[in-house]
């Protein structure tokens, strides 16, 4: 019974230590207070990823989401902010056929997956006027759509063709890269959805 109380009485008390350090840090010399410091790279433990509520920090940013860019309708875009989920990358174009074909599968399958595997539309070789219709014809308002009129993404991608589908998953790595069905992209979205 002693045992158990010391052991009790030291667990209480370690943790009220750790919390009285935790509040006395404040900004290291020369920081601003409130400044944000970028975050540690994740490290990998040697049995395998951390799992549960202890690997609650934020996910390390993978070179092939470390990119910026404005949506269609003019908002910022970050993809830093997909980190440590599975993504696909669709590059379209406007007057693209194939592309047409997809967006019916792309805007019945993105909003249920949303938070599990995003769906990012990358809208290149044509006008932003084009654009943004065919995003109204076929619904794809509820849809992240970069504009990239420029082809920056596309040259990055590597991508020489629309309509093409990037997939990466949760560390960023590149499964497939190339044409995907509306079957075949439902069951890579549901396989990347289900981990």
């Amino acid at each position: 019974m002693r045992t158990a109380a010391r052991v009790t009485a030291a667990a209480v008390l370690a943790a009220t230590l750790a919390a009285a350090t935790a509040c006395a840090a404040g900004p290291e010399p020369g920081e601003r207070a409130g400044a944000v410091a970028p975050a540690p790279p994740a490290a990998a433990s040697p049995s395998g990823p951390a799992s549960g509520p202890a690997s609650a920090s934020p996910a390390t940013v993978p070179a092939a989401l470390s990119f910026t860019g404005k949506t269609l309708d003019g908002t910022a875009f970050d993809a830093a902010a997909l980190a440590g989920r599975p993504v696909v990358l669709w590059f379209w174009a406007p007057w693209c056929a194939t592309c047409a074909s997809q967006a019916w599968t792309v805007a019945e399958i993105a909003p249920t997956y949303r938070d599990t595997v995003p769906i990012v539309g990358v809208a290149g070789l044509g006008e932003q006027k084009a654009m943004k219709s065919f995003v109204t014809e076929f619904d794809l308002g509820g849809t992240t759509q970069i504009d990239d009129r420029a082809g920056a993404l596309w040259r990055r991608f590597k991508v020489a063709e629309q309509s093409t589908f990037v997939v990466l998953d949760r560390t960023g790595r590149v499964v497939h890269q190339g044409f995907l069905d509306g079957e075949a992209l439902t069951r890579q979205v549901e396989t990347l959805a289900r981990g």
